[in-house]
């Protein structure tokens, strides 16, 4: 797969995240390609649907695992917009995912290179490859946008809480 390709998929990752931001969800997102077409498709939902295993992965992963009726993904690729953690790590390694790209490092949870390396583990009975920094700037920006319109509007509501009068 040759670079632009990459980028290609990692914009569709990029919409799957805006749909997660649109839903007041932290924005990350993901596509499942196979044969150079996208067959499974997911956005973090944590927060819709009060279910920790609802990130984009794991949804990805479960469309592309309905869309082949199998849930070996062998020779299928995994654009995703911040490095998986280890919940999403595992449910790669387990539908046999080939390669994983990431866009932006995850410094709380990444487990595909940053705090440590679940994906190419060789004690585990199957590894993915990793590739990342595919639109890197796009996906960190994303994010801390994201996080930096949350906090002003937590400011904002701590504003207005603290202005309310007191009542006798």
């Amino acid at each position: 797969m040759d670079h632009l390709q990459k980028e290609q998929f990692m914009k569709e990752a990029i919409k799957e995240a805006e749909k997660a931001r649109a839903l007041g969800e932290v924005p990350i997102g993901a596509v499942v390609v196979l044969d150079g077409e996208i067959i499974g498709r997911g956005h973090n939902e944590r927060e819709t649907t009060n279910d920790a295993t609802t990130h984009a992965e794991m949804l990805a992963i479960r469309d592309a695992n309905r869309t082949l009726q199998n849930w070996r993904l062998e020779d299928a690729e995994l654009f995703v917009t911040l490095e998986p953690c280890p919940m999403c790590s595992g449910a790669i390694i387990l539908s046999r995912v080939k390669k994983v790209y990431y866009g932006a490092p995850d410094q709380k949870a990444g487990t595909a290179g940053t705090l440590m390396n679940l994906l190419e583990d060789e004690r585990f009975n199957h590894q993915a490859a990793i590739e990342t920094g595919i639109l890197e700037e796009e996906c960190r920006e994303l994010l801390q946008s994201f996080f930096r319109e949350l906090r002003k509007k937590r400011k904002e509501e701590n504003r207005k809480h603290l202005r309310r009068p007191q009542s006798d």
